[in-house]
């Protein structure tokens, strides 16, 4: 018996894995050139973008809590097939757009999809087996990454030679197949405590929300100078959308290979290294010239993405497991609070001077790495996941 539940939980990390490969390349194919899209169809400003940006941050800000306490209720596996199926929908809408606001409808509502984080990151870590939770996260968004790697330089070549409307189309296509695999997964049992004695509250939680603003003051830090920076390679540096490409596929892969790297390393240093990692983006993006120099930038913003599970792997210490969906959907809350913020933010520096968003993020970066060296958990207290008697 134990043998087919293993087998079981494997072929449903395999799943998994292949769905979020097809998906990232799909994803990759468009994503990053939404911000040029807003810019060069449909006429958008750069702060006018910066707000765009940010009303995405907010549809996904406002799903990550209720997904993350649905998967604790209700299970976590229907959630994922519904957030993949609402990706096919609004993937169409943004391919089949021919005005703004309804690019803008199918823009959001792919947002709303983010509400799977939770539940995706609750069901690989329930079905891990015998590997630690950040290595198990790790291994499952390298392969996301692995596929982001492979779409942004079809999709540039796609944009310009048949427009970029028929990237959305053809990671539709791709985002059908993968959503196939999502469907072949098993369901999980839902985890529950003793009503008589429950664990101590999730707010209640002083190490737990402690984290969380750590955690929030790293992400605003690395995050802020990124929204713009395809517009920047692109109208400052004069890059073309298949050299922006490349860069992007360059970003990908540093996502997936550091994901792999950031697997076998604690969460705590990894954490801290991944903060240092986007401080050289930053660095090098202001700083550097030409394609090769922007392409290894954008593999080192790969530390970005490697963040979040060793963040994650960190807080899963401090709750209890029926609380565990809740907790990973705060922190993603937290995440997409921080896209509505800096976006906007980031259009107002970008307006006035676009090269002084990366020397306010580097410092912005170092102060954070203070932050989380002196007040990220040094070990996990299990006080906090035992219930409260």
């Amino acid at each position: 018996m134990t043998y087919k539940c293993e087998e079981i939980l494997n072929r449903n990390i395999l799943f998994i894995s292949v769905a979020l490969f097809l998906w990232g390349m799909g994803e990759g194919m468009f994503f990053n050139f939404v911000p040029i899209r807003l810019e060069t169809e449909f006429l958008l400003t750069k702060q006018q973008i910066g707000f765009a940006l940010g009303a995405f941050g907010f549809f996904m800000a406002i799903t990550h809590i209720p997904g993350g306490h649905l998967a604790d209720r209700i299970g976590r596996r229907p959630l994922l097939v519904a957030a993949w199926s609402l990706g096919i929908i609004s993937t169409l809408t943004m391919g089949l757009a021919k005005s703004l606001p309804i690019y803008l409808v199918g823009l959001f509502l792919y947002g709303v999809t983010a509400f799977v984080a939770s539940p995706l990151s609750s069901y690989v870590t329930a079905a891990r087996g015998k590997w630690e939770v950040g290595t198990a996260l790790s291994l499952t968004s390298a392969t996301y990454s692995l596929g982001m790697a492979l779409g942004p330089v079809s999709g540039g070549w796609i944009a310009e030679q048949h427009g970029m409307n028929s990237s959305y189309l053809v990671a539709f296509g791709i985002f059908v197949v993968s959503t196939v695999f999502m469907f072949l997964i098993e369901p999980q049992p839902i985890d529950k405590h003793d009503p008589a004695a429950p664990p101590l509250s999730l707010w209640n939680n002083a190490r737990f929300i402690s984290f969380v603003m750590v955690f929030a003051f790293a992400i605003f830090a690395m995050y802020l100078s990124q929204p713009l920076t395809p517009n920047f390679l692109k109208g400052v540096r004069h890059l073309t959308l298949t050299q922006t490409g490349w860069v992007f596929s360059a970003g990908a892969l540093g996502n997936s290979l550091l994901a792999f790297t950031f697997s076998r390393v604690k969460p705590r240093y990894g954490f801290l290294a991944a903060q240092f990692l986007v401080a050289l983006f930053a660095v090098l993006i202001w700083q550097g010239t030409g394609l090769p120099i922007f392409m290894l930038g954008y593999f080192l913003l790969g530390g970005f993405r490697a963040a979040r599970p060793m963040a994650m792997a960190q807080a899963r210490g401090l709750v209890h497991n029926s609380q565990m969906g809740l907790a990973y959907g705060t922190m993603e809350t937290v995440s997409s609070a921080i896209f509505i913020v800096a976006p906007p933010i980031a259009g107002f520096i970008f307006e006035r001077d676009p090269f002084l968003i990366y020397p306010w993020a580097v410092g912005l970066i170092f102060v954070s790495l203070l932050v989380s060296y002196f007040l990220s958990p040094q070990k996990n207290d299990p006080s906090n996941l035992e219930p409260v008697t």
